[in-house]
Protein backbone atom coordinates (compact mmCIF):
# COMPACT_ATOMS: atom_id res chain seq x y z
CA UNK A 1 0.00 0.00 0.00
CA UNK A 2 1.17 3.60 -0.94
CA UNK A 3 -0.44 6.75 0.92
CA UNK A 4 0.83 10.11 -0.68
CA UNK A 5 0.01 13.34 1.04
CA UNK A 6 -0.90 15.64 -1.24
CA UNK A 7 -2.07 18.73 1.15
CA UNK A 8 -0.41 19.64 4.32
CA UNK A 9 0.47 22.97 5.87
CA UNK A 10 4.11 22.12 4.39
CA UNK A 11 5.73 20.90 1.47
CA UNK A 12 8.56 18.22 1.02
CA UNK A 13 12.10 20.59 1.24
CA UNK A 14 12.99 21.18 -2.58
CA UNK A 15 9.73 19.76 -3.55
CA UNK A 16 7.85 22.37 -5.85
CA UNK A 17 4.40 22.04 -4.96
CA UNK A 18 1.56 23.27 -2.92
CA UNK A 19 0.55 23.64 0.64
CA UNK A 20 -2.07 25.28 2.78
CA UNK A 21 -3.35 24.44 6.19
CA UNK A 22 -5.48 21.33 5.44
CA UNK A 23 -5.22 17.72 4.47
CA UNK A 24 -5.60 15.50 1.46
CA UNK A 25 -4.45 11.72 1.19
CA UNK A 26 -3.97 9.31 -1.46
CA UNK A 27 -4.17 5.29 -0.58
CA UNK A 28 -3.35 3.10 -2.85
CA UNK A 29 -3.35 -0.78 -3.02
CA UNK A 30 -4.14 -3.57 -4.60
CA UNK A 31 -7.53 -3.52 -4.40
CA UNK A 32 -9.06 -0.03 -3.86
CA UNK A 33 -7.96 3.84 -4.30
CA UNK A 34 -8.99 6.28 -1.80
CA UNK A 35 -8.86 9.59 -1.75
CA UNK A 36 -9.05 10.78 2.26
CA UNK A 37 -10.26 15.06 2.40
CA UNK A 38 -9.86 17.52 -0.06
CA UNK A 39 -8.24 20.07 1.93
CA UNK A 40 -9.06 23.56 1.94
CA UNK A 41 -8.81 24.64 -1.84
CA UNK A 42 -7.83 22.50 -5.41
CA UNK A 43 -4.65 22.64 -5.12
CA UNK A 44 -5.10 18.73 -4.11
CA UNK A 45 -5.88 18.38 -7.90
CA UNK A 46 -2.91 20.56 -8.69
CA UNK A 47 -0.49 18.70 -6.65
CA UNK A 48 -2.28 15.37 -7.34
CA UNK A 49 -1.10 16.21 -11.18
CA UNK A 50 2.31 17.23 -10.80
CA UNK A 51 3.03 13.86 -8.94
CA UNK A 52 1.94 11.77 -11.72
CA UNK A 53 -1.28 10.81 -9.40
CA UNK A 54 -4.78 10.09 -11.02
CA UNK A 55 -8.39 11.37 -9.48
CA UNK A 56 -10.31 10.10 -12.27
CA UNK A 57 -10.67 6.33 -11.03
CA UNK A 58 -11.18 6.54 -7.46
CA UNK A 59 -13.13 3.89 -5.64
CA UNK A 60 -13.76 5.86 -2.23
CA UNK A 61 -13.75 9.52 -1.24
CA UNK A 62 -13.59 9.61 2.65
CA UNK A 63 -14.38 12.32 4.46
CA UNK A 64 -12.57 12.74 7.98
CA UNK A 65 -15.13 15.56 9.12
CA UNK A 66 -16.47 18.64 7.99
CA UNK A 67 -14.41 21.55 8.45
CA UNK A 68 -13.18 23.51 6.04
CA UNK A 69 -9.58 22.58 5.85
CA UNK A 70 -10.97 18.72 4.77
CA UNK A 71 -14.17 19.88 2.79
CA UNK A 72 -14.24 23.07 0.88
CA UNK A 73 -12.29 21.08 -1.96
CA UNK A 74 -15.50 19.05 -2.98
CA UNK A 75 -16.36 21.91 -5.18
CA UNK A 76 -12.90 21.92 -7.26
CA UNK A 77 -13.29 18.50 -7.26
CA UNK A 78 -16.77 18.31 -8.60
CA UNK A 79 -16.11 20.89 -11.16
CA UNK A 80 -13.22 18.36 -12.07
CA UNK A 81 -15.49 15.60 -12.98
CA UNK A 82 -17.96 17.87 -14.82
CA UNK A 83 -15.21 18.82 -16.74
CA UNK A 84 -14.01 15.46 -17.61
CA UNK A 85 -17.64 14.75 -19.07
CA UNK A 86 -17.76 17.49 -21.25
CA UNK A 87 -14.75 16.67 -22.66
CA UNK A 88 -16.38 13.06 -22.96
CA UNK A 89 -13.34 11.61 -20.86
CA UNK A 90 -13.86 8.76 -18.27
CA UNK A 91 -14.37 9.30 -14.73
CA UNK A 92 -15.34 6.87 -12.42
CA UNK A 93 -18.23 7.55 -9.80
CA UNK A 94 -16.54 7.21 -6.62
CA UNK A 95 -18.30 6.38 -3.27
CA UNK A 96 -18.57 8.86 -0.18
CA UNK A 97 -17.98 7.51 3.24
CA UNK A 98 -18.41 9.62 6.09
CA UNK A 99 -20.49 9.99 9.57
CA UNK A 100 -23.71 10.78 9.09
CA UNK A 101 -24.07 14.24 10.56
CA UNK A 102 -20.83 15.55 7.84
CA UNK A 103 -22.97 17.83 6.20
CA UNK A 104 -24.45 19.49 9.43
CA UNK A 105 -23.69 23.52 9.07
CA UNK A 106 -21.06 24.69 11.75
CA UNK A 107 -20.39 28.39 12.77
CA UNK A 108 -17.94 30.31 15.04
CA UNK A 109 -18.74 32.80 16.81
CA UNK A 110 -18.92 36.25 15.28
CA UNK A 111 -17.73 34.62 12.03
CA UNK A 112 -18.73 32.30 9.20
CA UNK A 113 -19.33 28.76 8.11
CA UNK A 114 -16.33 26.16 8.86
CA UNK A 115 -18.23 23.20 7.80
CA UNK A 116 -18.82 21.33 5.01
CA UNK A 117 -20.77 23.93 2.06
CA UNK A 118 -22.22 21.71 0.44
CA UNK A 119 -25.03 19.46 0.86
CA UNK A 120 -25.81 15.99 1.08
CA UNK A 121 -27.97 16.12 -2.24
CA UNK A 122 -25.45 18.10 -4.16
CA UNK A 123 -23.55 15.65 -3.76
CA UNK A 124 -25.77 12.74 -4.41
CA UNK A 125 -25.23 13.56 -7.81
CA UNK A 126 -21.71 12.94 -8.41
CA UNK A 127 -21.21 10.25 -5.89
CA UNK A 128 -22.67 7.41 -4.41
CA UNK A 129 -22.83 8.10 -0.48
CA UNK A 130 -22.58 5.69 2.18
CA UNK A 131 -22.70 7.84 5.46
CA UNK A 132 -22.21 5.29 8.56
CA UNK A 133 -21.13 6.14 12.01
CA UNK A 134 -20.35 2.12 12.42
CA UNK A 135 -17.51 0.99 11.12
CA UNK A 136 -17.12 0.28 7.06
CA UNK A 137 -14.99 -2.12 5.25
CA UNK A 138 -13.76 -0.45 2.07
CA UNK A 139 -11.20 -3.19 1.25
CA UNK A 140 -10.22 -6.54 2.99
CA UNK A 141 -7.73 -4.49 5.07
CA UNK A 142 -9.31 -0.82 5.05
CA UNK A 143 -11.88 0.43 7.53
CA UNK A 144 -13.67 3.39 7.86
CA UNK A 145 -13.99 3.62 11.85
CA UNK A 146 -17.46 5.90 12.29
CA UNK A 147 -17.86 7.32 14.91
CA UNK A 148 -14.95 7.41 17.88
CA UNK A 149 -15.99 6.00 21.22
CA UNK A 150 -14.03 8.83 23.22
CA UNK A 151 -13.08 7.29 26.54
CA UNK A 152 -9.94 9.22 27.92
CA UNK A 153 -10.82 11.49 30.04
CA UNK A 154 -8.33 14.06 28.91
CA UNK A 155 -8.92 14.37 25.16
CA UNK A 156 -12.15 15.71 22.87
CA UNK A 157 -12.89 18.41 25.60
CA UNK A 158 -13.24 21.49 23.73
CA UNK A 159 -15.80 22.42 21.54
CA UNK A 160 -15.13 24.19 18.03
CA UNK A 161 -17.73 26.43 17.09
CA UNK A 162 -22.13 25.68 16.85
CA UNK A 163 -23.39 22.88 14.83
CA UNK A 164 -27.04 23.86 13.51
CA UNK A 165 -29.52 23.23 15.93
CA UNK A 166 -27.52 22.44 18.61
CA UNK A 167 -27.26 24.41 22.23
CA UNK A 168 -24.09 23.75 23.24
CA UNK A 169 -21.10 24.21 21.24
CA UNK A 170 -19.63 21.71 18.01
CA UNK A 171 -17.74 18.38 19.91
CA UNK A 172 -17.53 17.24 16.18
CA UNK A 173 -19.52 13.98 16.64
CA UNK A 174 -18.85 13.23 13.16
CA UNK A 175 -14.82 12.85 13.57
CA UNK A 176 -13.71 9.95 12.15
CA UNK A 177 -10.77 8.11 10.44
CA UNK A 178 -9.19 5.42 8.68
CA UNK A 179 -7.53 1.96 9.58
CA UNK A 180 -5.22 0.18 7.29
CA UNK A 181 -4.48 -3.22 8.47
CA UNK A 182 -0.94 -5.06 7.53
CA UNK A 183 0.78 -7.77 8.29
CA UNK A 184 3.29 -6.36 10.57
CA UNK A 185 0.10 -4.18 12.74
CA UNK A 186 -1.94 -1.48 11.40
CA UNK A 187 -1.58 1.84 10.29
CA UNK A 188 -3.86 4.71 11.45
CA UNK A 189 -4.96 7.34 9.31
CA UNK A 190 -6.39 10.40 10.52
CA UNK A 191 -7.43 13.75 9.21
CA UNK A 192 -7.86 16.06 12.82
CA UNK A 193 -8.52 13.52 15.55
CA UNK A 194 -11.05 15.59 16.99
CA UNK A 195 -12.09 12.43 18.95
CA UNK A 196 -8.65 12.20 20.32
CA UNK A 197 -5.66 10.74 18.76
CA UNK A 198 -5.54 8.27 21.89
CA UNK A 199 -9.54 7.27 21.28
CA UNK A 200 -8.96 6.63 18.00
CA UNK A 201 -6.49 3.92 18.14
CA UNK A 202 -7.61 2.09 21.13
CA UNK A 203 -10.81 1.84 18.55
CA UNK A 204 -9.05 0.52 15.97
CA UNK A 205 -7.17 -2.05 17.70
CA UNK A 206 -10.60 -3.17 19.04
CA UNK A 207 -12.35 -3.43 15.78
CA UNK A 208 -9.25 -5.13 14.25
CA UNK A 209 -8.28 -7.26 17.39
CA UNK A 210 -4.34 -6.20 16.55
CA UNK A 211 -2.50 -4.16 19.22
CA UNK A 212 0.35 -3.39 17.15
CA UNK A 213 0.94 0.05 15.17
CA UNK A 214 3.14 0.44 12.67
CA UNK A 215 2.20 4.14 11.70
CA UNK A 216 0.09 6.65 12.63
CA UNK A 217 -0.55 9.76 9.77
CA UNK A 218 -2.16 12.80 9.92
CA UNK A 219 -3.04 15.43 12.28
CA UNK A 220 -2.93 14.76 15.74
CA UNK A 221 -4.77 18.16 17.25
CA UNK A 222 -1.99 19.09 18.90
CA UNK A 223 -2.32 22.87 19.02
CA UNK A 224 -0.89 24.57 22.24
CA UNK A 225 -2.80 21.49 23.71
CA UNK A 226 -3.73 21.62 28.02
CA UNK A 227 -0.59 20.07 29.91
CA UNK A 228 -2.56 16.77 30.27
CA UNK A 229 -3.83 16.63 27.48
CA UNK A 230 -0.35 16.62 25.38
CA UNK A 231 1.39 14.80 28.49
CA UNK A 232 -1.22 11.78 28.45
CA UNK A 233 -1.30 11.45 24.82
CA UNK A 234 3.14 11.35 25.11
CA UNK A 235 2.73 8.48 28.06
CA UNK A 236 -0.05 7.06 26.04
CA UNK A 237 2.31 6.28 22.63
CA UNK A 238 5.19 6.04 24.58
CA UNK A 239 3.59 2.70 26.09
CA UNK A 240 2.08 2.02 22.90
CA UNK A 241 5.42 2.60 20.94
CA UNK A 242 4.32 2.38 16.99
CA UNK A 243 6.49 1.97 14.62
CA UNK A 244 6.40 5.16 13.22
CA UNK A 245 4.68 8.55 13.78
CA UNK A 246 3.76 10.78 11.17
CA UNK A 247 2.24 13.37 12.76
CA UNK A 248 1.61 16.75 10.73
CA UNK A 249 -1.35 19.46 9.70
CA UNK A 250 -2.53 20.55 13.01
CA UNK A 251 0.41 19.38 15.13
CA UNK A 252 2.70 21.96 16.39
CA UNK A 253 6.01 22.37 16.81
CA UNK A 254 6.13 22.02 20.58
CA UNK A 255 4.26 18.87 20.28
CA UNK A 256 6.25 17.38 17.47
CA UNK A 257 9.45 18.20 19.57
CA UNK A 258 7.86 16.29 22.62
CA UNK A 259 6.53 13.02 20.73
CA UNK A 260 9.82 12.77 19.47
CA UNK A 261 11.44 11.93 22.73
CA UNK A 262 9.56 8.75 22.66
CA UNK A 263 8.65 7.72 19.52
CA UNK A 264 10.17 7.48 15.65
CA UNK A 265 8.81 10.80 14.55
CA UNK A 266 9.20 11.84 10.95
CA UNK A 267 9.07 14.79 8.99
CA UNK A 268 6.07 15.34 6.05
CA UNK A 269 4.64 17.41 3.86
CA UNK A 270 3.36 17.60 0.35
CA UNK A 271 4.94 15.59 -1.57
CA UNK A 272 5.38 12.56 0.78
CA UNK A 273 5.02 9.00 -0.21
CA UNK A 274 4.96 6.29 2.34
CA UNK A 275 4.77 2.27 1.46
CA UNK A 276 4.24 -0.14 3.39
CA UNK A 277 4.34 -3.80 2.90
CA UNK A 278 1.09 -5.79 3.18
Amino acid sequence: MELTVLVDNNTLIDRYLLAEPGLSLLIEDEEITVLFDVGYSAIFLENAAKLGKQLDNLDYLVLSHCHLDHTWGLGPLIRYATELHIEQRPFKRPTLVAHPEVFASVRIEGGGEIGCLLSAEKLAKHCTLQLSAAPQALSSRLMFLGEIPRRNAFEARYPIGRREGAEGGDQVIDDSALVYRTSKGLVIVTGCSHAGICNIIEYAKEICGDNRVVDIVGGLHLLSPPSDQLQGTIAYLDKLQPQAVHACHCTDLPSKIALSRVVPLHEVGVGLTISYVV
